[in-house]
């Protein structure tokens, strides 16, 4: 090794140093609160500029580097801090480019094939190649890239599988567990590989025969939706990673679908002083455009959300806090709560599932499901007073097997956060002990979607709902592939021009919907202010469909188990046995032959 190539090698490491340490202060930052926001910002600049200084130093002494003995996985972990960097940002940020700016350095670097080739005998980089398809698996999977979920999964079970042959006294438990949790989650996810995407997309979500209503729709108050609160409780729940799979479905839910143009992924290398690039030696030409805009203009920003991974009911109450604190004026707080009612069990151990349904009489579908106003009311109102106990009585359990207050999360614990206005989802089967919250809040009204009891089940062979996730946020995130789900169909037993025909009918009564919405005078003030929000607006329709559905599906008896709440209540245009709520079902049903599975009014 030449002087020259010492110091350019001597210089390098203490870029990567000086790197690795900013790299550590920002790696644990919250991803939640807008507080420190700036604070934060000049550290993730001064960590893009070390890496920026670092880059540009490596492909300007790449020869000497390669003869001082740089190895190209040394460029790949460069190039992997890089990628963790922007996800970690789109986390706290939910700016989509962030995720695409990720993504485009994770498929560098696969390939470029930056740690093939390294010693085989070398743990240390072996770990570093895992932990990097571990990091890619989980962006693709947001993203919604299946088949590039598909080949990394296969690459990476490859990966393990050799790993314990070439290691035989390392312990590759945990990674094989990754395998299974991915692998895991791909079966619940791609069982509708024709579904649309769940971000909110707005060539599905906007429709042009009530998109006139909802502009002109005016109310006193109107709520911006910037800022959101997601995480699940249960035990076995499908996850990858520190994502569940319920709060997966919340989050891509609450995001815009980014136009095609943003999707694609940038060339993930620059042209060399010539015509081919040799990639036998250590190279590094991936493009780092540290300056570019992170947001997409043609749409709106994402909100901010907060998603909590098994957290702790002290820690939980703290993020509620923060973000509340730090909540812009005139705006509205999405909080979504799954979890079990019980101690020490997930929430689907209690459930019972039903078989196959058929038709009743008029009579019996009309008194089963008229609707009386007591039903959702708390018990306590009824009388016009309530017990300060009312709050403490039940709760949902965060923690696993054991007893002990610091896992269980009250309604009472929510009500200080009722200052503010609150937009609140529960699934659970223990969801409507939080009914108490409406009339109980401290200076806004909170709006209150919450799940059944129980869930409404064909297959009697099902005992277990965490294996497909909660069927309340299914419905809410997915709807068709919910409604489906009920029924027994998969995509193998539906054609793709008969699943398309279901998405349009589904539309079209959306749209119907959202003109009854915006039209009606009796609708209380707090869906009011937020129907104008087009991510809010959805999940309300999503609501009267899932509630509708199971209205018609249920059994006969003890069927309020079976059914969601809202609170308040939404006009009775839309209640379950609406003439326009009903008939968009008996269409979907009929059209897709399982109108028999249901309990439809046969005036209908």
């Amino acid at each position: 090794m030449t002087e020259k190539s010492d110091v350019v090698s001597r210089t390098f490491h203490a870029l990567v140093e000086s790197a690795d340490k900013k790299f550590a202060r920002v790696r644990d930052l919250p991803s939640y609160g807008r507080g420190q926001q700036s604070n934060q910002q000049h550290q993730l600049q001064k960590v893009f500029k070390a890496y920026m200084r670092l880059w540009k130093f490596q492909q300007e002494n790449r020869s000497r580097l390669v003869e001082s003995g740089l190895n190209r996985w040394e460029i790949g972990e460069i190039a992997s801090r890089i990628g963790q960097l922007y996800f970690n940002q789109y986390m706290r940020t939910s700016e989509a480019r962030l995720l695409v700016e990720a993504y485009v350095f994770y498929d560098a670097i696969l390939n470029r094939r930056y740690f093939e080739g390294a010693k085989v005998r070398d743990l240390g980089v072996r770990l570093k190649e895992l932990r990097f398809y571990a990091r890619f698996l989980l962006v693709s999977l947001i993203l919604n890239r299946t088949d590039t979920v598909k080949l990394l999964v296969e690459r990476f079970r490859a990966l393990v599988d050799e790993s314990k042959a070439n290691f035989p006294e390392t312990n590759f438990k945990e990674w094989r567990l990754v395998v299974q949790e991915i692998v895991r989650f791909m079966k619940v996810d791609t069982s509708f590989m024709n579904a649309r995407p769940l971000r909110y997309c707005t060539m599905f979500d906007s429709y042009s025969a009530s998109l006139p209503y909802v502009a002109k729709f005016h109310t006193k108050k109107v709520l911006k939706f910037q800022d959101a609160l997601l995480t699940s409780y249960h035990r076995n729940e499908v996850k990858f990673a520190e994502l569940t799979l319920d709060t997966y479905r919340m989050l891509q839910c609450l995001e815009w679908e980014p136009s095609r143009a943003s999707y694609q992924k940038r060339p993930a290398e620059l042209k060399e002083n010539g015509p081919s690039i040799d990639h036998s030696a250590a190279s590094g030409l991936i493009d780092i455009n540290f300056d570019a805009d992170m947001t997409d203009p043609t749409l709106p920003q994402n909100p901010r959300k907060a998603v909590l991974y098994r957290p702790s009911v002290t820690h939980l109450l703290a993020v509620i806090a923060t973000i509340c604190e730090e909540l812009p004026s005139e705006s509205v707080m999405l909080i979504y709560l799954s979890a079990s009612g019980k101690a020490g069990h997930s929430s689907v151990s209690q459930m019972e599932s039903f078989g196959g349904s058929k038709k009743s009489s008029k009579n019996d579908v009309v008194s089963r499901m008229s609707y009386k106003k007591t039903s959702s009311i708390p018990e306590c109102l009824i009388n016009g007073k309530r017990e300060s106990n009312d709050y403490y009585d039940d709760y949902l359990w965060f923690g696993p097997r054991g007893n002990g207050g610091s896992n269980t999360l009250y309604p009472g614990d929510i009500i200080p956060f009722t200052r503010r206005p609150l937009f609140l989802i529960i699934d659970s089967d223990n969801s409507h002990a939080f009914k108490v919250l409406h009339g109980a809040e401290r200076g806004e009204a909170a709006a209150l979607l919450l799940s059944p009891l129980r869930p409404a089940l064909k297959d009697l062979s099902t005992s277990d709902n965490t294996k497909d996730g909660s069927q309340f946020t299914f419905f809410l995130t997915a709807p068709l592939q919910a409604f489906c789900h009920i029924v027994g169909l998969s995509s193998s037993d539906i054609d793709a021009e008969v699943y398309n025909g279901a998405e349009n009918i589904l539309s079209s009564a959306f749209s119907e919907w959202e003109v009854i919405l915006c039209k009606s005078t009796t609708i209380e003030l707090v869906w009011a202010q937020v129907l104008s929000k087009p991510f809010l607006r959805r999940l309300i329709l999503r609501f009267i469909f899932c509630r509708a559905v199971l209205c018609v599906f249920c059994p006969l008896e003890d069927s309020e188990q079976y059914l969601p709440v809202c609170l308040p209540h939404l006009p009775n245009y839309v209640s379950p046995m609406s003439d326009v709520v009903q008939s968009a079902v008996l269409r979907l049903a009929n059209h897709l032959r399982v109108a028999d599975r249901f309990h439809f009014d046969d005036d209908k």
